[in-house]
């Protein structure tokens, strides 16, 4: 690891708390040091007051900041003498310490201080940083980590037993370094857990930590040298399975979640090395990750339901060990599991919550094979993990927050997606909280959207090879589907029946009836095994009510919606709704060019915008609103519906 300091940019830094800002940043860059917001950092200064006094004042990380991004704003600005008074008290608790702190506060718009706020405090230096540095935190996991990080380090580096962070930990630092000479340490090692720095001058702790952690890189390439076996599977079950095991997660969990696939190389070798898998179920790279990624992933064998139904029951013992009659057992369901020939997964609520997983886990499988190859893995107890993630503290952090979205952890796939209908689709799915894939010719489709939450495709979907593999690829991001919105069409121009050419009208048949036929049939198998499916057909107002020279389109959309009705019939024994939506007029979609439209409205007799409004409420229907009733429609108000045919067109009297 090298030092990212620039003297350039330092220089603009005019104060203590902006050069702190500085160096915490730097230390965010590295997600080996500080992985999804682990990691504290400090600096002591003096602030004034409401009456003009000076005060010693502790800025340290609030809660809820990443030091990647921090900002002044997420430094807690908290009063030294308080701090050091708490740090006085013989018992504290959790709960009342962050009410000390708060109650210590100069600002109290600013976030809560960090729960180690009370150790920074007893640190005798202007600057601390905190990391969880990988390789430390890898070294200390194995049966002698205290020996061979004191034979790395020497005397310059204080060496504390794993203690619960929070009150208990700065009170066993405070006990040990009674005598100790605080300018003889370069740093701290907390056992399981992380790094400390410090100095008085920022760049100075900066790069001391930088060359702690490099020391520790270095001995871990000299000494623990590993190699894994690839072993990786293929077959065309493979993605019924990834669909399977997401919905049994998802079952579990009470909720849809995302079941993410790395099978990357790295991924499948760890996942068919035998002795590392086994020694993933002892613990996690630091005690703070198992409120992420629980004690221990899942393993997934040749039945996967039967392997979720186990790790659930493994859960809850593991819960009826050490909980006693305060606590209620959380959801018993995996947040990651590993797959012997086709890598890991992770699972989230979220492609963010998901992905915070993968990004924990991607670190801690080299952790674990550098440990096995030093002795073998060895993070803290079961019963310390559990008292992390059953602390009351950490608890609070995951709680915040409203409901969740209408969609939340749902896959939706949406065709014609680059404009018009199918695009406010996904912008509607998405706002709900859905895992979205959008499929379009237009090259445009793969680059407009939100890429975590949104997987663009060009595809063709008249060209079955195609399909089927944006089907597959919809499966193999996400893990499973949910709701299909099958959008994707053209208008023909208008010619009456006797002018029309054989090309207009296959054209027509093509995309506007046979490519849903194909698309359905592809996404059937996914959608049984989804969490309650939905299928969206986007047929037209001319199903009920066609006008002359629309053949070609009309009797295709009619045909869709006789294809959807015989859908609902098929599918419904597998708990799929399929319903049909009849827009008219909206006039802000791909197929409504200026000339269609100008064409339409001369053939009624009426301008431009008396056609746009030609309808008995005499509104415009636009593309957002038929997605929100699309986005409606595959959601739980339409739960008891399926084989319906909604018109969403201002109320046509000749429907009516």
């Amino acid at each position: 690891m090298k030092s990212q300091w620039n003297d350039a940019q330092a220089a603009d830094c005019a104060d203590p708390l902006s050069l702190r800002v500085y160096t915490s940043r730097l230390l965010g860059r590295e997600a080996s040091l500080v992985l999804h917001g682990g990691g504290n950092t400090s600096v002591k200064a003096t602030a004034t007051d409401v009456f003009g006094d000076s005060l010693d004042t502790l800025y340290v990380k609030g809660s809820g900041w990443d030091l990647a991004t921090i900002e002044a704003a997420g430094f807690a600005p908290v009063r030294m003498d308080a701090l050091l008074k708490l740090a006085e008290k013989d018992v504290l608790s959790d709960t009342d310490m962050v009410r000390a702190q708060r109650m210590a506060m100069l600002d109290p718009s600013a976030p809560n201080p960090s729960v180690e706020a009370i150790l920074h405090a007893l640190i005798p230096f202007a600057f601390v940083d905190h990391t969880h540095a990988d390789a430390v935190v890898s070294i200390s996991n194995t049966p002698d980590g205290e020996a061979r990080l004191r034979e790395l380090y020497g005397e310059r580096v204080l060496i504390i037993p794993y203690v619960m962070p929070g009150f208990d930990l700065s009170q066993t630092v405070r006990a040990m370094t009674r005598d100790v000479d605080w300018q003889a340490l370069d740093g701290m090692v907390l056992m399981h857990h992380g790094v400390f720095s410090f100095a008085d001058d920022g760049r100075e702790s900066y790069e001391t930590m930088i060359r702690l952690v490099s020391a520790a890189e270095k001995y871990l390439s000299t000494h623990a040298v590993y190699e894994s076996p690839m072993a990786a599977k293929s077959g065309e079950n493979f993605l019924l399975h990834l669909a399977r095991l997401r919905k049994a997660a998802s079952s579990l969990r009470g909720a849809p979640v995302l079941a993410m696939l790395n099978g990357s190389a790295e991924a499948v070798s760890f996942a068919a090395d035998s002795e590392a898998v086994e020694a993933i179920q002892r613990g996690t790279l630091t005690p703070d990750h198992v409120i992420r990624t629980k004690p221990w992933p899942l393993l997934v064998g040749e039945d996967v339901r039967a392997s979720v139904e186990r790790f659930s029951e493994q859960y809850r013992a593991y819960f009826n060990r050490h909980a006693d009659a305060s606590l209620t057992c959380l959801d018993a369901s995996p947040r990651w599991a590993v797959w012997p020939g086709y890598g890991c997964v992770s699972f989230g609520r979220s492609v963010q919550e998901a992905g915070i997983v993968a990004d924990i886990t991607a670190h801690t499988r080299p952790a674990v094979l550098h440990a096995e190859a030093m002795g073998g893995w060895t993070p803290v107890c079961e019963s310390d993990l559990f008292a992390v993630e059953y602390w009351e503290l950490e608890q609070a952090k995951l709680g915040k927050g409203g409901d969740a979205p209408l969609h939340q952890g749902k896959v939706a796939l949406v065709t014609g997606a680059a404009s018009g209908i199918g695009k406010a689709c996904v912008d509607a799915l998405q706002a709900q909280g859905a895992a979205v894939v959008a499929l379009d010719m237009n090259p445009a489709v793969a680059e407009m959207f939100d890429a975590a939450q949104v997987l663009g495709l060009v595809c063709d979907v008249t060209d079955d090879v195609a399909l089927k593999a944006a089907v597959e690829a919809a499966i193999g991001r996400f893990g499973g589907l949910d709701i299909l919105i099958s959008n994707a069409g053209i208008f023909p121009p208008s010619r009456k029946i006797a002018d029309m050419d054989a090309q207009s009208w296959q054209q027509s048949m093509a995309l506007n009836l046979t490519s849903h036929q194909r698309l359905l049939a592809f996404c059937q198998p996914y959608l049984a095994l989804g969490i309650d499916p939905a299928v969206v057909l986007v047929a037209s107002k001319n199903v009920p009510a066609p006008g002359p020279g629309a053949a070609a389109y009309s009797v295709a959309k009619a045909g869709l919606t006789q294809l959807g009705r015989v859908a609902a019939l098929e599918m419904a024994e597998q708990g799929i709704r399929i319903n049909m939506l009849h827009p008219n007029a909206v006039f802000d979609t791909a197929i409504w060019t200026d000339d269609v439209l100008a064409a339409r409205a001369a053939h009624y007799g009426l301008n431009v915008e008396a056609y746009k409004t030609n309808n008995l409420l005499g509104v415009e229907v636009t593309s957002r609103q038929v997605a929100e009733l699309a986005a409606a429609m595959a959601g739980p108000l339409f739960a008891c519906t399926t084989g319906a045919q909604l018109p969403v067109d201002g109320g046509n009297e000749r429907v009516i």
